[in-house]
């Protein structure tokens, strides 16, 4: 929400600086993102000034030009200025650029200097109207009254003061503060806690009066839960041209574009005090009637967009006697709005239940101005003065005449919300013993009535606007926020409670272990969406479509199904920094995924069609690190990847041996290895991301990529049993052998036949060396392995030690075909 300085201070009367509002407004909970300066004209008029022509002449080489001095009214010497004006002349008042002045024309910017024009010096400017953006003329130079005095900078003679934009980045449940009065109301109380005079004041409408008894045109509301208040009025006989200059700026201001006289105004109202307005051009509402009600599912209607829409009978319309002309509290009809050729109005300010706009506004896709208030709750006994503001503000802007009485419909009453506060809850829950009298005053201060008290409690109703504060606790909230959460101090006592532990207590601490182990080699966690593009999964195997879960009322067409893998999240956020030139990235992620089984029936008790599960996913690319003269870069490849992702399973305490590896087909990442169980359940996949999948994401670089599925992990992990043992009394032996294999075979067929034949005695094993050249017999390679060998009691001998080395040999010998270099 854009705040305008110049427009807040319509409503609140204060000296505080835009920086001084800024700050108060983020301690209420209005957190004020950032503060930016706004020229009502770009450039700001610097540089240019009130001059008088003393002498005009005709230029000696120019049939066109003249050569003029102007008097700058600085105490020195009139200057020379070449000036191609038809309506130049000695005696004039004029706006003049001195040298060194920047003026704008669009996006072109260019920069007053001395110059030569035709053979004579020319050392500033005389200026017309769309030259310096006062306006549009270019029919000559500006010829100001005479009585103005010579030398006023430009700026202060036409007025121009800069604003400020103040970016407000409001929360889901203070849409109270979407509008100028609002965030004006939540100043003020906290300039009364601080002891100033606020001075907060809202436009009056006492002098709303109908001008005629006839011409208003009848309203019918037909669904009174989706629309509790509408309310309208019809003015005839408006002009509909360009805005006066007060109201564009404040528009501009705040990132709105003017249109015409009578959108401004709508558009005025509702970021001035947060009612969003429609308003009707009476040429197209056929049949002279307005029929607020649902329409036949399956309609087509073409909103102002241009695009058709179908519509359902859970889509509120705003009709006239034949057709839809609106979406209620959503978006507006293509034929339905005001144009310059419009004469006759009907404004609408209405009170919609913020489900039905929500549950409409996402089934389009929609999300405007007006659907935004409207799905959190506008205030609806604010309905009728929002009317009667627009409908004076048509009047002066715009001419025409009030026909016949407000048409107010409404279902019922809207009271303010009942709350009772303890004063002994408001301190338990804050913390601290704030008097009672300043609870008092900051509840009046925040425009609530206090009905009832005595020393233990107080009756409040809070106002209809503060659709979020219905509950002692959001009053206190409230309390809070005013009275200044700094002002509470830390106590010298912490309370705490004892809990056990339970399974997933359990998986969140493995959680932080791994998370830690991975932040301390170089990863960096991320966060990703869990919505995401359904065009991702177009044509997988491992991941196919139709095991997406559809988002039902989607946000946007990019958000629009829940993610299978995090494999998409992870290539999305390396794109985005390899474009900010970060290439050598080590990122993972903790996050759910989900699965669609259209097989399953809903009603099924036994099985569910919908599965969720977390996943720990890694993502390496680019180089192990950054350029330095102390060690040489290389690329990170697919071993970096698998070292990682074998640490985190033995920080976890799974026991490798406990793993089946082997390679698999996977659509997404080939080559690709899987770790499973004994059981045959897949614990981990891992390998290169598919090139082209990678491409389509704008990644062309490669990426190794890791999943876990956290949940059998941890439960493979919860059975490691922690053995304890002396340290062994006897020093390890190492044997080496160098082995010649079929190309086939590799490293871990090996160490599955060496540990298998000795399991006892073997402490560990390493591969030092492979070789494969063209001077082996053909289809062979060298393996050189590495076996550590120890009894922990006693001292090994060497037929003992032989014994083992034969077996091994003679083992690998008969299953694998291994033999001896």
């Amino acid at each position: 929400m854009n705040i305008s300085y110049k427009w807040l201070k319509r409503y609140i009367d204060t000296d505080m600086t835009p920086q001084q509002v800024a700050d108060a407004l983020t301690s209420l909970g209005l957190e004020v993102g950032g503060v930016e300066q706004v020229e009502t004209i770009r450039g700001g008029l610097k540089g240019l000034v009130v001059g008088q022509v003393m002498t005009c002449v005709e230029h000696p080489n120019s049939d066109h030009l003249h050569i003029t001095t102007v008097d700058l009214g600085d105490g020195n010497a009139p200057v020379q200025i070449v000036c191609g004006a038809p309506n130049v002349a000695a005696g004039q008042k004029v706006i003049v650029a001195t040298l060194g002045t920047h003026l704008f024309d669009g996006d072109k910017e260019f920069v007053i200097k001395r110059s030569k024009m035709r053979g004579e010096e020319s050392l500033g400017m005389i200026c017309a109207e769309d030259e310096i953006g006062v306006g549009t003329s270019h029919d000559g130079i500006i010829v100001l009254p005479d009585d103005a005095v010579v030398g006023t900078p430009a700026a202060q003679y036409y007025g121009i003061e800069d604003d400020y934009q103040l970016e407000v980045d409001l929360t889901p449940n203070r849409i109270d503060g979407a509008s100028h009065y609002g965030v004006a109301r939540d100043l003020a109380a906290w300039m009364h806690r601080h002891g100033m005079q606020p001075g907060l004041h809202r436009p009056s409408v006492d002098a709303f009066a109908s001008d005629r008894a006839d011409g208003a045109i009848p309203v019918t509301v037909e669904n009174a839960e989706a629309c509790p208040r509408y309310a309208g009025l019809t003015i005839r006989n408006v002009k509909v041209q360009e805005s006066p200059k007060w109201l564009k700026d404040l528009l501009t201001a705040v990132g709105q574009r003017p249109i015409n006289n009578i959108v401004d105004i709508t558009n005025y109202v509702l970021l001035g005090t947060g009612q969003p307005m429609h308003c009707f051009d009476l040429a197209h509402v056929k049949g002279d009637k307005v029929v607020v009600k649902t329409v036949e599912a399956g309609t087509r209607f073409v909103t102002l967009d241009g695009v058709e829409r179908t519509l359902t009978d859970r889509d509120l319309m705003i009709c006239n006697g034949e057709a839809p002309m609106c979406i209620g509290g959503v978006f507006g009809g293509l034929d339905s709005g005001v144009t310059m050729q419009t004469t006759d109005v009907f404004l609408e300010s209405a009170c919609f239940h913020p489900t039905w706009i929500r549950k409409t506004a996402r089934r389009f896709g929609l999300n405007t101005d007006a659907s935004f208030r409207y799905e959190r709750g506008v205030d609806p006994n604010d309905v009728i003065y929002n009317l009667k503001l627009a409908a004076l503000l048509v009047k002066e802007l715009a001419g025409g005449e009030i026909c016949g009485d407000i048409i107010d419909i409404k279902a019922h009453d809207f009271p303010g919300y009942p709350v009772e506060l303890r004063y002994d809850y408001v301190t338990g829950l804050i913390g601290k013993d704030i008097p009672h009298d300043d609870i008092k005053d900051i509840v009046r201060s925040l425009e609530m009535d206090i009905t009832a008290e005595d020393d233990e409690k107080l009756q409040l109703v809070v106002p209809t606007y503060r659709v979020d504060v219905q509950r002692p606790c959001d009053v206190v909230e409230d309390i809070l926020r005013v009275y200044g959460y700094n002002n509470v101090e830390f106590t010298d006592t912490v309370h705490g409670s004892l809990s056990n532990k339970t399974d997933v207590d359990w998986r969140d601490d493995m959680q932080e272990t791994v998370s830690n182990q991975l932040t301390s080699v170089g990863y960096h966690e991320i966060m990703n969406n869990s919505l995401t593009v359904a065009a991702y999964y177009d044509n997988l195997q491992a991941y196919p479509a139709d095991r997406l879960v559809h988002i039902m009322n989607p946000l946007s067409s990019d958000l629009n199904v829940m993610r299978q893998t995090l494999l998409f999240g992870g290539l999305e956020s390396i794109a985005r920094n390899i474009n900010h030139k970060n290439a050598n990235l080590r990122l993972y992620e903790f996050g759910n995924v989900y699965t669609h089984d259209a097989s399953i029936s809903q009603d099924d008790k036994a099985l569910a069609p919908y599965g969720e599960h977390t996943q720990l996913a890694m993502w390496l690319t680019g180089n192990n690190h950054d350029e330095s003269w102390a060690d040489k870069v290389r690329a990170l490849n697919v071993y970096d990847l698998k070292a990682d992702l074998e640490n985190v399973f033995t920080n976890m305490g799974i026991n490798m041996h406990d793993l089946v590896v082997e390679q698999c087909q996977d659509d997404t990442v080939a080559p690709a290895l899987r770790y499973s169980n004994r059981g045959g359940k897949v614990i981990a996949v891992m390998g290169v991301v598919d090139e082209a999948l990678a491409h389509r994401l704008d990644v062309d670089q490669p990426v190794y990529y890791a999943q876990v599925n956290w949940n059998l992990a941890c439960k493979l992990a919860m059975k490691h049993d922690i053995k304890y043992a002396d340290l062994p009394r006897t020093l390890p032996l190492r044997r080496d052998l160098a082995l010649l294999v079929d190309r086939e075979v590799t490293y871990d067929d090996i160490r599955r036949v060496v540990e298998g034949t000795e399991r006892k005695l073997l402490r560990s094993m390493t591969l030092f060396d492979v070789y494969e050249s063209n001077k082996l017999e053909a289809g062979k390679k060298s393996y050189a392995i590495s076996m550590i060998l120890q009894d922990n009691d006693k001292t090994l001998n060497d037929k003992q030690i032989d014994a083992i080395m034969n077996k091994i040999i003679k083992n690998l010998e008969t299953q694998l075909g291994a033999k001896l270099r």
